[in-house]
């Protein structure tokens, strides 16, 4: 069978869902036994967006390769149940970067190097490459941003140029688009869905599947509307209506044919798709018997997508643990005192400390950690919240007041937290963290033997900063447990302490290898631990 292509367009409005949408597609067509592949393409010029500040791009998501990717890449992760890898994030930096270096070497030499057609061959490349090296059956793209943006026309042409290059058999376009209800005029209004695939077919391409997002479902008359204004079929005008369970997505696009739609386009014949476990997984999250409230104390809280991984990892844990999971969000610049604290942290059943960069709010986050751990809270923290940690105990409990890291304090008399030795040379701020999976050895009796039941385990990092090593030795005499470091013994990858219902702590980030029908281990025996302990 010749690869298929399908591409995932968006209009209107950004923040549609085109992730969501594309994940749930791509898991539709898996479940048939197809051998699937998900992509996305970044119009932003940045080569990845590990330099971006969180509020402007949210998370930052590692791939086990380590690259820094698009929070979309934790869905596709996520619904396919599979771990991707560089290849499936293409970015304008990326695609120009390439170019650029190719005419330096001279390989365009009697050529005007043009956007069309070299950026767009580049684009075509990575797309088809991405099929190859992986032998799939079906690559699916979702270009990001909205049709009409300036910086999405060369990812458009490309798409556009793929149905001449491959044919309709061969490729596949669907638009997601926004169809609002205006209350006042107590109707859905279509106008702004007929110009975002006017805008579309301006540029060459008519979308063969709409997807259109709304609050409920569109009536037949709007359906019509649509079909007749856009020129697409009226079977292929899909509801993708507001759910409070997003797994559930990929249920109401099959209970729609939109599945059989597609095969049917592509001309690939199958037997039925097996849905059987996602669908118990559904039916499990939506009706659970007991409530868990974690509390998230971090920096950058009003924006809940910095926390895409961790709010998804907390939810498989709790829907294996047949809880409802609530979430207490915590400003943790805001904690300056014991009442403080404890009006935010008193009634919640587990306290999760997340990852960062910076010294804002890491005090509120120390605070937290002696929080937790005399009252015996369960508590989870991950990568910056594993070093808050270890400053923590080595302040209080080792005596050494003023520890500090050396990212917020660099003449601390106490550096327990410093650069790691392969960090200090480095100038170049973009891709140089400790990135990707790192195996990492369990000691044997601890709390991560118990959690993840093997002695040795692969998670993925980020990060620049450590436990000093000047300073385990007196750490682990007071009591703090390491309970899990790289095979050489140097890095210390989780610390835990005996003597308390859940205190535990990893320099990696486990919510990366969380799934939906799998919980990552850690969190699975934190929501344990928070329903328990309470």
């Amino acid at each position: 069978m010749d690869t298929k292509y399908i591409f995932v367009t968006g209009g209107v409005v950004s923040s549609l869902g085109k992730g969501i949408a594309t994940s749930s597609i791509g898991l539709l067509l898996k479940s048939y036994g197809l051998n699937v592949t998900l992509q996305k393409i970044d119009p932003y010029i940045n080569v990845d967006p590990g330099t971006m500040n969180p509020y402007q791009h949210g998370e930052v998501f590692v791939t086990q390769d380590g690259a820094e990717c698009d929070l979309d890449l934790g869905h596709y992760e996520r619904f396919l149940n599979s771990s991707l890898s560089r290849e499936n994030n293409i970015t304008t930096g990326q695609i120009y970067f390439s170019v650029i270096t190719k005419e330096r070497r001279g390989e365009y030499l009697g050529k005007t190097v043009q956007v069309v057609p070299h950026i767009t061959n580049e684009i075509k490349s990575r797309i088809t490459q991405l099929a190859d090296s992986n032998n799939v059956d079906v690559v699916i793209t979702e270009v990001g941003g909205t049709v009409g943006d300036i910086e999405g026309q060369p990812f458009l042409e490309a798409v556009r140029q793929m149905r001449l290059d491959y044919g309709k058999e061969n490729t596949m376009y669907i638009h997601l688009t926004l169809v609002p209800f205006i209350k006042a005029a107590r109707e859905f209004k279509t106008k702004p869905t007929q110009h975002s695939v006017r805008e579309l077919r301006a540029i060459g391409i008519q979308p063969d599947i709409l997807l259109c997002r709304s609050d409920s479902w569109l009536t037949a008359d709007e359906r019509k509307k649509i079909s007749l204004f856009c020129n697409v079929p009226i079977d292929a005008v899909i509801d993708a209506i507001d759910v409070e369970c997003i797994y559930e997505i990929p249920l109401i696009f099959r209970q729609q044919k939109l599945d059989q739609m597609i095969l049917a386009s592509l001309g690939i014949e199958r037997d039925e798709p097996d849905l059987a476990e996602w669908e118990l997984f559904v039916q499990k999250a939506k009706s659970p018997s007991r409530v868990v409230e974690i509390a998230v104390c971090g920096k950058y809280v009003e924006l809940r997508d910095a926390y895409k991984s961790i709010m998804e990892a907390l939810y498989h844990a709790a829907v294996a643990n047949d809880a409802r999971l609530k979430l207490k969000w915590i400003d943790s610049d805001r904690i300056e005192d014991e009442i403080a604290l404890e009006n935010a942290l008193g009634m919640v059943n587990g306290i999760l400390v997340p990852g960062g960069f910076g010294i804002r709010g890491v005090e509120g986050k120390i605070r937290i950690v002696t929080y937790a751990r005399n009252r015996k809270k369960p508590y989870l923290g991950l990568c910056l919240g594993m070093q808050c940690m270890v400053i923590e105990y080595a302040r209080h409990v080792c005596g050494m007041k003023g520890a500090n890291s050396t990212e917020f304090d660099d003449s601390t008399i106490y550096p327990v937290i410093d650069l790691l030795p392969g960090q200090r040379k480095i100038k170049n701020m973009g891709g140089t963290m400790r990135l990707g999976n790192y195996p990492c050895k369990l000691e044997a009796h601890s709390l991560a033997r118990k959690i993840y039941a093997k002695n040795m385990v692969e998670e993925r990092h980020r990060h620049r900063y450590e436990v000093n090593p000047k300073y385990i030795k007196r750490l682990s005499e007071k009591g703090l447990i390491f309970s899990g470091r790289s095979p050489n013994g140097k890095l210390m990858e989780i610390a835990e302490v005996r003597g308390h219902p859940f205190f535990i702590s990893t320099q990696f980030h486990p919510e990366f290898t969380s799934r939906p029908l799998a919980p990552n281990p850690v969190f699975y025996h934190f929501i344990k631990s928070s329903l328990e302990t309470f």
